[in-house]
């Protein structure tokens, strides 16, 4: 299951959560719900924005084929993912 940050507008806090790539979490009580946090002394139905960021890095050797480099390694050829 793919990590997410999400920072809330009303604190400013960050906070890395885990659940699927369909799901959106839309505020601060949701994010606390998932993370397993107290909201503290901010309201649960505060919004919070979910952060991009550069996501986790697969190697090959993971996948069961060694022969092929991870792409930041210059294994893709491709140069697509913009790593090469």
């Amino acid at each position: 299951m793919p990590t997410y940050d999400y920072r809330c507008e009303a604190n400013g806090q960050v906070v890395e959560v885990k659940h699927s790539m369909n799901e959106k979490l839309a505020t601060w009580g949701e994010v606390c719900e998932r993370a397993g946090l107290e909201p503290g002394g901010t309201p649960g139905d505060s919004p919070v924005e979910r952060l991009i960021s550069g996501g986790q890095v697969v190697s090959s050797s993971s996948l069961g084929d060694s022969a092929m480099p991870p792409c930041g390694a210059g294994g893709c050829g491709s140069g697509m993912c913009g790593l090469n």
